[in-house]
């Protein structure tokens, strides 16, 4: 049955439902091409100011995921589990958990994606990585998973393509912050992967798209639901993103310290987000028998090598060239390593994620507009986080970059980012919340 577009937008700017036929002739025959931009901007803006309830929300995302291809990875033995993270700065948690849990048998068919604003993107890490192709065949894609039990790869055109379109007007048309059309986006990408079960990782604070805890907890829940809706297991974990997570801000950068906590050493904070995740995953795979046992499993495939020979292995799988892997000095560094100079003494009772992830963007590490390149050795190691005692004189971070810049007017954008005070501040918990099918709880 033909539906009438204008009336479709009409019932939903009037705050009216719209059954799974209408969601899903509207998303395939914009796919198509047969609607119009305008016609879309229309139901998106409708959709933003009026909502969508559940059964629309898991109607949209099975709309987007079924105009392309579904990955079938049925052949491959085990639950094939992937992990999502909303986003945030020096957040290369999926660089180590994937080849974590992949060493202990457990298939991870992952698609990621580029830097999106100030926060950085798995793609451009992984490409940091000379050789390293992300830009790889569905069939390329199966068969790494069948041979490695892991694939590090881009979304390719055959899936959600209505999702990509969608996306990229949603991004000029002030549609972006909508919880439900979040939602749809994120996991009719996940759900075309041909996975099993979803663990994900929703952030909130300065650093992250999700400002506040409650907003966070909002998204996940209907992450979480969405996913139940296709029979796909999913549980969330809400984390705190108003600092960042370790010390590499950057692309190559960050795949420096996913090899050192790959090799058991790294930040805490790194270390500990990546091994829980990854204890989630194996929990969702059937593996173990709690999160937590996952946890020691995780910290045993690090401490063994496995971990770290699998993520050689999907390197070299890839293209990537192992001798920097081996010897990740080696690649060298940007022209420019400016130290940033503590001015006063005290502890530091704010380190600004959002800050510093735009001023990465501003060294090399992301995309001011949508057409440049990004720099793989620009960014940001810090030297010190957040509710460490610094003296005056020490430094406090050392910024990265190929581009020749006004030192005066990055150190006051530095400096902009960080507060002080005479008593240490106690560091928000990591994560705060688990939720799944039976809503949120506490995490401790």
């Amino acid at each position: 049955m033909d539906y009438q577009i204008a009336e479709l937008i009409r019932k939903k700017r009037d705050n009216n439902m719209l059954s799974d036929k209408e969601i899903n002739f509207l998303v395939h025959e914009y796919a198509k091409g047969y609607v119009p931009d305008y016609q879309m901007s229309a139901f998106l803006m409708a959709a933003f100011l009026n909502g969508l309830n559940d059964r629309e929300s898991a109607s949209l995302t099975h709309a987007m995921l079924s105009s392309g291809s579904i990955l079938d990875l049925t052949h491959i033995p085990g639950i094939k589990v992937d992990k999502h993270s909303t986003g945030g700065v020096g957040d290369k948690l999926s660089l180590i958990l994937a080849p974590i849990v992949a060493s202990l048998g457990v298939p991870v068919p992952m698609v990621s994606g580029r830097g999106l604003g100030h926060t950085g993107g798995t793609l451009d890490k992984l490409e940091s990585i000379p050789g390293f192709r992300v830009d790889i065949t569905l069939k390329k894609y199966v068969e790494l998973v069948e041979k490695h039990g892991l694939v590090l790869a881009g979304q390719t055109d055959e899936m959600a393509p209505a999702d990509k379109k969608m996306y990229a007007l949603r991004d000029v048309t002030s549609t972006v912050e909508s919880i439900p059309l979040i939602a749809g986006s994120i996991m009719s990408k996940k759900l075309a992967e041909g996975i099993d079960a979803l663990v994900l990782d929703v952030k909130y604070g300065s650093g992250a798209f999700m400002k506040t805890q409650a907003h966070a907890i909002e998204l996940a829940q209907t992450l979480v639901d969405i996913g139940e809706s296709f029979n796909k297991p999913t549980i969330a974990f809400i984390s705190n993103m108003e600092t960042p997570t370790g010390l590499a801000i950057g692309n190559w950068l960050e795949v420096k310290e996913s090899i050192d906590v790959l090799q058991g050493n790294g930040p805490s904070d790194t270390q500990n987000q990546s091994t829980l995740l990854s204890g989630a995953m194996l929990y969702l795979a059937g593996t173990v028998p709690t999160i937590e046992a996952g946890i020691v499993e995780a910290k045993k495939a690090i401490s063994s090598g496995k971990a770290f020979q699998k993520f050689k292995d999907i390197v070299e799988a890839q293209g990537g060239d192992l001798s920097y892997i081996d010897r990740p000095d080696s690649r060298g560094t940007a022209k420019h390593c400016y130290p940033i100079l503590s001015s006063t003494q005290g502890y530091i009772t704010r380190l600004d994620a959002y800050q510093l992830g735009a001023l990465s963007v501003r060294l090399g590490a992301g995309r001011q507009q949508k057409e440049h390149d990004v720099d793989p050795l620009a960014g940001i190691i810090l030297e010190k986080k957040l509710g460490d005692y610094v003296q005056k004189g020490e430094t406090l971070m050392t910024l990265h970059t190929n581009k020749d810049l006004d030192v005066d007017e990055i150190e006051r954008w530095v400096f902009s980012s960080i507060e002080w005070g005479f008593t240490q501040t106690k560091p928000q918990p990591l994560v705060s919340h688990i939720v799944d099918k039976n809503g949120p709880r506490a995490y401790s």
